[in-house]
């Protein structure tokens, strides 16, 4: 199977990054049978405006009858379209949760959240500016990121800028039921939360059910999938979903190891779990992979642990590499644990360039991919010390 199969147009081979970086993104699509992670977060946003007081679900093409451009929205009874306006969403946002609503707005892609900069650092400072007398749960969600081959003005990456927004609590799953659990995290905190969706995670299927989910996919894509076509008359069958929360600033293990520790998030993360899976099998390395889940508040307890077992550090994700979130975690690591590490700590990140061309040549070299993250793991486990 190439990349044709997945409806990506394939790469030449010699120099460039070969086709199987892109499998790689869809490896688990295949081999598993549980929901999506767009699946996933529509359940939650259902769950939240059911259960958990989700006033407004809204943006632009959120409501019927698209639901989303990503269909992260289709179904749900409080979702309703914007104007095309994104400063417009941020400061209907906040208006809502001032008048005691609670909402979520979708930025359509975190490409266009640059434009709400300004209201974004509004939103993070009112309730530390109302001595925590006024509450701003605000959740705003964002696809962000590569994978999808859309250029330059919807591929860029939002979390090292998402980080500097004081006040504001960042997350980005890279697995369904994360997504799930931490969506419903979001919408209960009293703070903005931002929640970040790898685009090109969202058609993966998850390993683990959400709770409460149908076990055949075919029967869950039946009951809250709309049909192409018209949708003038379809009605989803929510399943009886049940609450599910993975605290905001809690990362996970993703793969336990010795050797090394390698921290990562969204896209990245199941190419260092691959990559670390391949290793193990080739050179009889054993890497340790943290899903760090928060960019803020992030898990230092985890981070710290694992680097005091190993020694060992490279942190992965595809924000462009100057004034990147990962800088602040290696800067971090050095100053606290200097004494402990083996062999200098690492980053792998994305290019400093304007932004990743629509070729897939230029997308596959500008952002890490399996093949580079393959070898920046292979160096930082082979280093003697």
């Amino acid at each position: 199977m190439n990349c044709k199969h997945l409806g990506l147009a394939s790469l030449p081979s010699q120099e460039v990054r070969r086709p199987t970086d892109c499998f790689s993104l869809f490896t688990f699509s295949f081999f598993s049978h549980m929901a999506t992670l767009v699946q996933a977060v529509r359940m939650a946003l259902h769950y939240g405006e059911t259960h958990l007081g989700v006033t407004d679900i809204f943006g632009e093409d959120v409501g019927p009858p698209l639901g989303g451009v990503f269909t992260a929205t289709q179904g749900l009874k409080t979702a309703w379209n914007s104007p095309l306006d994104e400063r417009g969403i941020i400061g209907t946002a906040m208006g809502i949760a001032y008048a005691g609503g609670r909402p979520v707005a979708e930025i359509q892609f975190c490409d266009y959240g640059f434009n709400t900069i300004d209201l974004l650092k509004v939103a993070g400072n009112q309730r530390w500016a109302g001595a925590g007398n006024f509450d701003m749960p605000i959740v705003v969600m964002m696809p962000s990121g590569s994978g999808i081959r859309g250029s330059l003005y919807h591929s860029h990456s939002f979390e090292s800028w998402a980080s500097t927004l004081a006040g504001w609590k960042v997350v980005m799953p890279s697995n369904a039921l994360d997504g799930y659990g931490l969506m419903l995290s979001a919408i209960i905190d009293p703070n903005p939360v931002m929640v970040l969706l790898p685009k090109a995670l969202l058609r993966l299927r998850g390993e683990q059910l959400i709770p409460g989910e149908p076990p055949d996919p075919r029967t869950l894509k039946e009951m809250i999938d709309a049909p192409v076509g018209d949708r003038t008359t379809w009605q989803p069958r929510w399943p009886d979903v049940k609450e599910y929360l993975v605290p905001l600033g809690v990362a996970s293990v993703a793969r336990p190891g010795s050797d090394a520790t390698v921290i990562s998030y969204g896209r990245t993360l199941p190419l260092c779990v691959q990559a670390a899976t391949e290793l193990s099998q080739e050179a009889g390395h054993d890497f340790e992979i943290i899903d760090l889940r928060s960019i803020f508040p992030y898990d230092w307890k985890a981070i710290s642990q694992s680097v005091l077992k190993t020694g060992r550090v490279l942190i992965v994700n595809e924000d462009t590499e100057v004034t990147n979130f990962g800088e602040h975690l290696l800067r971090r690591v050095i100053e606290e644990h200097f004494y402990d590490l083996l062999v200098r700590p690492r980053v792998l990140l994305g290019r400093h360039v304007p932004g990743i061309g629509l070729n897939s040549v230029y997308e596959q070299n500008t952002v890490p991919q399996l093949p580079s993250i393959k070898a920046a793991m292979r160096a930082l486990a082979s280093e003697e010390a």
